[in-house]
């Protein structure tokens, strides 16, 4: 039939045999949708003229092509891309064909018949037929051995591979199964992906125990999905795994992904288990994609959604002290550092770090850092950084983003920063970009009355600090600070987290008087700015007021009739029946008078010209 393509006759069986077949042509004769799961598979009966295959089916990327109507009744395609898998169960030793890339070279409405007379494949079938000769293909055949790849694989570095005779042979073969195609119905496969994240080693405790877990994000070319690893397998393997590397990993067991926890595109996500086998790739990982990044500039982080994972790139220009909190119940330890970026958006955004990652942090050469899945925290209206599970921080990138800023920065970027969007700066005097106001004037413009909050800065002098109700007890969590819920047995629940802790973190919620020479007003201010003034963390702080409150107010009393600049925020909010402006402190730093009294310097000169007007 003229225009119809020819199909590849007899590839059937060299596929069903293991064999690399380069882009055969096949017939599809029908279609069969597989329930279960977030994602539909489809099973295809396809033929190549002389044999037919019903145990095929359609990588999930692909079903596009069958809700167009693309894959119906004698259409012939092009396979591009495939790989085969051996599955268990039933149908244990059977071999399926999973089809990951394909071009339609006739729809079944032009070709309208179904082409030769195929039989269904059987190994006993292609016995009896005729051997088919190589040259009635129209496909390259590529058998694989292990003397293809044998040079590349002498360079290997095992890690855990139990000696494992299929493993090995797998990897000699170069049989690695796309990420794309796992599924738990199926438990033969080694893929070849490279690490993009690895989070920190952490501890759970429930009800079933407690333990250790990490996890890891892994891609190649057809995708990505996440590997986690529990208490003697975190341990075996956490000093193994490095970000950016390349391994051949098998013997995972595979579950539905839990999306609370994972925004990578997979409908699974693995578990390495007691059988895992990992081996290092360090040579010929060309085909595995590198790490992209999604470069946002800081100044659109103020724009971005509480919890939003974000890849961003700036200069540390400030690091805070590292800060030490104390678990009361466990004693275990918490550990944290601030890092102020900048950029070319002249803007600035606070990036929080957390356990070693804070400790061994030096930045007081001012390196360029680049995150890569950072989550967006928002503490009263202003957005931070904080480095979560799966997020990644390169010091000095080798990149044409990080040379370009760093160029910047030494010519003069950043020195004079307009746009903090942070709820804390590190800047003092007159570095806030809000305006000057005294509390007489913010009051006369009755700011805070409006949909969003007002903000201002002034100069101030604490009166009063109270103490009662100065703090509370917080969910443990890293991103966290809902009030748990003391469930009285020695364990608190969060129902933000919808989890039950056998510990809590205190945070502070200080109710303190301010004056500057116009009026007074009472304010609130959270734990890092509370921790900032009396210069100890919220943990100590919450220590003493429960357990020692005569200290505890002498700490608190220490910043009175002390001057600060603060930043404050604005807004009408309902206490009961009653709507009331509050004033919260988004950020504090000790006076400046150098350039304090610039701001005066301008002010006066300001006054004077209008009344020379």
């Amino acid at each position: 039939m003229a225009g119809i393509a020819p199909l590849s006759t007899g590839v059937i069986e060299r596929i069903m045999r293991g064999e690399e077949v380069d882009k055969p042509v096949l017939q599809i004769l029908g279609t069969k949708k597989i329930t279960g799961g977030e994602t539909d598979r489809l099973r295809l009966l396809i033929s190549d003229g002389k044999f037919i295959n019903s145990y095929s089916m359609l990588a999930t990327q692909l079903n596009h092509l069958h809700a167009e109507g693309k894959l119906a009744e004698y259409t012939i395609v092009q396979v591009d891309k495939y790989i085969t898998s051996v599955v268990n169960g039933k149908d244990a030793g059977k071999r399926v064909l999973i089809i990951l890339e394909l071009s339609v070279l006739n729809p079944g409405t032009v070709v309208g018949r179904k082409i030769g007379t195929p039989v269904s494949y059987t190994e006993e079938a292609a016995a009896q037929s005729n051997k088919a000769s190589s040259s009635s293909s129209n496909a390259a055949v590529k058998p694989l051995t292990a003397a293809n790849n044998a040079n590349r694989n002498d360079k290997k570095a095992t890690l855990y591979n139990n000696n494992n005779s299929s493993f090995n042979q797998d990897l000699n073969s170069g049989l690695t199964s796309p990420i794309s195609s796992l599924s738990p119905y199926h438990n033969k496969w080694v893929i070849k992906a490279r690490v993009t994240a690895k989070s920190p080693m952490r501890t759970w405790s429930n009800a079933k125990g407690e333990g250790k877990l990490f996890s890891m994000d892994l891609m190649d070319e057809s995708g990505e999905i996440r590997a986690t690893a529990f208490r003697e397998q975190a341990d075996k393997f956490y000093d193994i795994i490095e970000v950016d590397h390349v391994y051949y990993i098998s013997k995972c067991q595979l579950k539905p992904a839990n999306k609370q926890f994972t925004s990578l595109k997979n409908d699974y996500e693995m578990t390495l288990t007691g059988e895992t086998m990992i081996q290092a790739c360090e040579d010929d990982d060309n085909d595995i994609p590198e790490i992209k990044y999604d470069l946002v500039p800081i100044s659109q982080v103020a724009n971005l959604e509480p919890r939003t994972v974000v890849d961003t790139i700036g200069v540390c220009k400030e690091v805070s002290e590292l800060q030490t909190f104390t678990s009361r119940t466990t004693n275990k330890e918490f550990k944290k550092r601030e890092l102020t970026l900048v950029d070319a958006s002249n803007a600035a955004v606070n990036l929080t770090l957390w356990g070693d990652e804070a400790v061994n942090f030096d930045g007081y050469v001012q390196p360029v850092i680049l995150v890569k899945g950072a989550r967006v925290t928002e503490f009263n209206g202003g957005k931070s950084l904080s480095m979560g599970n799966g997020t990644v921080m390169k010091i000095n990138p080798d990149i044409s983003e990080g040379h370009k800023l760093r160029g910047w920065f030494d010519n003069g970027g950043g020195e004079h920063i307009s746009n903090m969007i942070s709820t804390r700066t590190g800047g003092a005097g007159g570095g806030f970009s809000t305006e000057w106001l005294t509390f007489h004037e913010a009051r006369d413009r009755n700011l805070g009355a409006g949909d969003k909050a007002d903000y201002f800065q002034c100069k101030g002098v604490v009166h009063i600090v109270k103490s009662q109700n100065a703090f509370y007890k917080a969910c443990p969590q890293a991103d966290c600070n809902k009030k748990v819920i003391d469930e009285n047995n020695g364990h608190y629940r969060c129902e933000r987290c919808n989890a039950v802790f056998p510990n809590f973190k205190y945070r502070l919620l200080i109710n303190m008087s301010v004056g500057d020479w116009t009026s007074n007003r009472w304010v609130t201010c959270f734990s890092e700015v509370g921790e900032q003034m009396l210069k100890r963390s919220a943990q100590e702080i919450g220590d003493l007021l429960e357990n020692n409150p005569p200290e505890g107010e002498e700490v608190l009393s220490s910043i009175n009739f002390n001057s600060y600049i603060f930043k404050l925020r604005s807004k009408m909010e309902m206490f009961g029946d009653m709507q009331r402006n509050k004033l919260t402190v988004q950020s504090v730093a000790p006076v400046d008078y150098k350039e304090y009294n610039k701001y005066l310097i301008n002010n006066l000169k300001e006054l004077t010209g209008i009344n020379k007007n």
